[in-house]
Formats: C-alpha cells, sequence, structure tokens
C-alpha cells in the first residue's frame, strides 16, 4: 500500500531511541523530510547516518530538552525554518516516572511538565501551520490507562489523552486528525530497566500478554506512520493500545 507520504515533512520528538526512533526511520523509509530532536545528540546523529543508508532523505538533528521553559516554540520554529512547514509532529519524547506515595510538588510537578506541558505546547506551535496547510496529523505516544500503582506518567498521559480528544473534534474541519497510541511491553530501555533479564520478560509475558511475549518498536512505529498517513485521514481522538492483548478494557 502506498502510504502517499513521499514529500511530507515530520517532527519527531523523542527520536533517539526506542519508540521514537523506529517511527522516524519508518516515516524517512516512506520518503517524510524529518526534523529529528531529542536530549542526545549522538544517538541523534547514528539515526541519521541510518537514514541515511536507507536511501531515504536526510533528516536535520536538532538537540533539544523539552524540560527548558521555551523549549517547544523553540523546537517548532527551528522545524518550520528548517522544512518550510511541518506536515506531521510526533511526540514520543517522555518517560515513566514510578514514585512513591511520599514524592515531592517538585517531581510530580516535572513529571507533568515532561509528559504533557510540552507536548501540549509543542503541539499548538506546529497546528497553525496546520490550519493554513487544511492538512496536518500528531500522533502522541502516551501510556497505559491501567496503572499498577502510583506513576506520575500515568496521570500526564490520561491528561494527553483527554486534551487531544478535545483538540481533535476541533481540528478535524482543518484536515487535521490527532490521536494517541498507548504502547504496551515494546522492547525500549525503559522496559529493560523495568524487565532486565529474559527470564523476567518471559515470565511477564506468559503470565500478562495473550501474545505471550514483547512488542517491537518497529511494530507500533507502523501503526504510527499509518495515522501519519493521508490513507489514516479518517481516524481521530483515538487511544489505540498496541500491546499484544495486554489490556483488559473492552472499550
Amino acid at each position: 500500500m502506498d502510504l502517499q507520504l513521499d514529500g511530507k515533512t515530520a517532527l519527531v520528538t523523542g527520536a533517539s531511541r526506542g519508540i521514537g526512533r523506529a517511527i522516524a526511520l519508518e516515516l524517512a523509509r516512506e520518503g517524510v523530510k524529518l526534523v529529528i530532536a531529542a536530549r542526545r545528540l549522538s544517538l541523534l546523529e547514528e539515526l541519521a547516518r541510518d537514514i541515511v543508508s536507507a536511501r531515504a532523505p536526510e533528516p536535520l538533528v536538532m538537540e533539544a530538552d523539552l524540560y527548558q521553559e521555551g523549549a517547544a516554540e523553540r523546537l517548532a520554529e527551528a522545524a518550520r525554518m528548517a522544512l518550510g512547514r511541518v506536515d506531521i509532529l510526533v511526540n514520543a519524547a517522555g518517560g515513566s516516572r514510578p514514585y512513591s506515595f511520599e514524592a515531592t510538588r517538585e517531581q510530580w510537578a516535572e513529571a507533568m511538565v515532561v509528559n504533557f506541558v510540552r507536548l501540549r505546547e509543542l503541539s499548538h506551535a506546529v497546528i497553525p501551520g496546520m490550519i493554513a496547510a487544511r492538512w496536518g496529523r500528531i500522533v502522541n505516544i502516551t501510556g497505559s490507562s491501567e496503572p499498577r500503582g502510583i506513576n506520575a506518567a500515568n496521570s500526564a498521559k490520561a491528561a494527553v489523552h483527554a486534551w487531544a480528544k478535545g483538540l481533535s473534534r476541533e481540528m478535524a474541519k482543518h484536515g487535521i486528525t490527532i490521536n494517541s497510541i498507548q504502547p504496551g511491553r515494546i522492547m525500549s530501555e525503559q522496559i529493560l530497566r523495568m524487565h532486565p533479564t529474559e527470564e523476567d520478560r518471559r515470565k511477564f509475558s506468559q503470565e500478562h500478554i495473550p501474545m505471550a511475549r514483547f512488542g517491537e518498536p518497529e511494530e507500533l512505529a507502523n501503526l504510527a506512520v499509518f495515522l501519519a498517513s493521508p490513507r489514516g485521514g479518517y481516524i481521530t481522538g483515538t487511544v489505540i493500545p498496541v500491546d499484544g492483548g495486554m489490556s483488559h478494557f473492552a472499550f
């Protein structure tokens, strides 16, 4: 299937590793011109080399710490200047924040800023250009709706779901779709910290995942790229798990 993405432009955050990296690579293979952003410059440069090796358009690499005040607006403007426009935004930055009940106000504030506030600010910074073009795609990489304990990222990602759903209803008339993807146990640095041994991963898979294995970043990236494409134009406001059937909710 031709996803009709050749010549489109995209900004991908959290692109240095895991899911963000896989999405950036798949978008590039579809002919999308990219700005890839994250904190770890060396990993972004490695990704850029892999993209070029795949005979895809060379991406612009941008080191960015989205915790910093004003970082979202600066990144959006830099991407617009580099690409001419931003057709697609993939919000893949952020990460787990498992806290105890005694976690401080500062810890909770940091988690909300990284996992929700900057994502919202970056989205709002690129949307005016999408409105002008009457076309745009925003794909958010979020998290579980079934928390197993206190994790500030779960609260932040729940805020993303509610915000994205409301915004999707306002932006649909402009040809802009906004969707969220919930990763299950997708192999990444974060998941390897949670499940450091193959035995642990096997045991968890057998007990909790109907497909009896952890997923690969490319398996989630396939969905993200489809949602970012013209082919996904009638899908908006959704929250889609990619978890091998692990989630228990029916709707």
